[in-house]
């Protein structure tokens, strides 16, 4: 039985496969029956979770934060996935810098926290002190010989930021799409001005299951029964079309399209682009957006549908204006609304685990207290991230099961086939 290494040489980390087990994987690809989940190990092995944070989140732009989250140059995030460490620093230029959060004498992480504001950056171990830029300019001891510093600076990271999110590539050679995927999504969330915005609440949930079951969970509104608090707003039929909408939602679906129509005409008026815009799995940085209706008063995520925050964002001039959704592959979703944003990230803790982290945002001159009150902005959307987690945890307890095996996906269910067809492709590209 032969060992083969399949990580990188510069980026990534060492990966022991056999011949055997990666054949396997190749196969399972390569028969993934269209419209059924995947095979268990893709779930539950330790060697395809792996392959999953080299072709997956080693090759592919990752949404990592927000601007919001690194308002001023010398504040920084962490971002961790698989045995992936990144420090996000904002710098005088406005962009960011994206360097490994791994010190380059014996790799100890040189930043600990989640965030926070820095100058220089010291690694707590032996005081080996780096430039925002990740140049080493300290690294002296008692009788110590000179060498070559600029050999030993923090390994760096590609970044981008677009509409105010902030996105990362560990890939050489980043894939080029992404710059077009932006340019469809800009003109839906740059009225909106995350520029302008500041954190009002940040959550982080450790969900027991794999990161790819998290993102299906997202993508169809099929278990929305099970949301009770969201439904309040959202409306329960999303995905369905006419023609398969249940008997006890046809009232809602009436009343859906109905304030549907009403906001897209309200956008109209202000020149605000509604259409779906949907290539999730036609290209390699997968994309829906749209703007939708909200039940009630269709201002924002609240039991009667009113707005939770007195500040309009940015530029806007109506707090009726619904959601505007997006879903990014292979990590992101997000709602941006008159009054709030929240944007979600999914990353990948080991093939059983994986971290939610959720960030509402609001107007920067919003004060907490006045013009919103946390518990009643966040109150939604933490109620339903506690029930997706009970819901994707359920989905890995079955998928370990001996007698699990794939099932089909319903109609309403057509995302998440796009996003499973989505990842079948850039793996078998991975593994050709």
């Amino acid at each position: 039985m032969t060992a083969i290494n399949l990580a990188p040489t510069k980026k990534g980390y060492p990966l022991g496969i056999t011949e055997e087990k990666l054949a396997e994987f190749q196969v399972l690809l390569a028969t993934r029956r269209a419209g059924f989940s995947l095979e268990a190990p893709f779930y539950t092995d330790d060697h395809l979770f792996n392959l999953d944070m080299q072709g997956i989140f080693g090759k592919h732009w990752i949404y990592a934060g927000s601007v919001a989250e690194v308002p001023e140059p010398g504040d920084y995030i962490t971002v961790d996935y698989g045995p992936y460490s990144l420090i996000v620093l904002r710098n005088d230029d406005g962009g960011v810098n994206v360097l490994h959060n791994v010190c380059r004498h014996r790799g100890a992480r040189v930043l600990t926290e989640d965030a926070g504001t820095t100058g220089n950056l010291v690694c707590g171990y032996h005081s080996w002190t780096y430039s925002p830029e990740g140049q080493l300019i300290h690294a002296s001891a008692p009788g110590e010989m000179e060498f070559d510093k600029k050999c030993y600076s923090l390994k760096t990271a590609h970044s981008r930021i677009d509409a105010g999110l902030i996105f990362v590539c560990l890939a050489d050679e980043p894939p080029e799409d992404f710059a077009e995927t932006a340019k469809v999504f800009e003109p839906y969330l740059g009225p909106h001005e995350l520029q302008k915005t500041k954190i009002a609440y940040q959550q982080n949930i450790v969900e027991e299951g794999n990161w790819k079951l998290v993102m299906e969970n997202n993508r169809e509104c099929y278990h929305c029964d099970g949301h009770p608090e969201l439904a309040c707003s959202l409306f329960p039929t999303w995905g369905l079309t006419d023609g398969i909408i249940p008997k006890h939602l046809e009232d809602v679906w009436d009343r859906n399209k109905d304030a549907q129509a009403a906001l897209e005409e309200r956008c109209r008026r202000y020149g605000l682009p509604f259409e779906v815009f949907e290539e999730l799995d036609t290209r390699i940085a997968g994309i829906r957006i749209s703007r939708e209706s909200l039940d009630g008063e269709g201002e924002s995520f609240s039991p009667d549908g009113r707005r939770l925050s007195k500040k309009l964002l940015g530029d806007l001039r109506d707090f009726r204006l619904g959601r505007c959704s997006m879903h990014l592959q292979p990590n992101s979703w997000f709602h941006f609304l008159g009054d709030h944003v929240v944007t979600f990230g999914v990353f990948p803790i080991n093939a059983h685990q994986t971290l939610v982290r959720t960030t509402w945002l609001v107007a920067d001159d919003a004060v907490e207290g006045v013009d919103y009150d946390v518990d009643k902005l966040t109150h939604t959307w933490k109620q339903t991230n506690l029930q997706d987690k009970a819901f994707v945890e359920l989905c890995q307890q079955g998928a370990e099961s001996p007698f699990y095996e794939p099932g089909p996906y319903m109609k309403s269910e057509y995302q998440v086939e796009a996003f499973i067809n989505w990842y079948t492709m850039r793996m078998r590209e991975h593994l050709a």
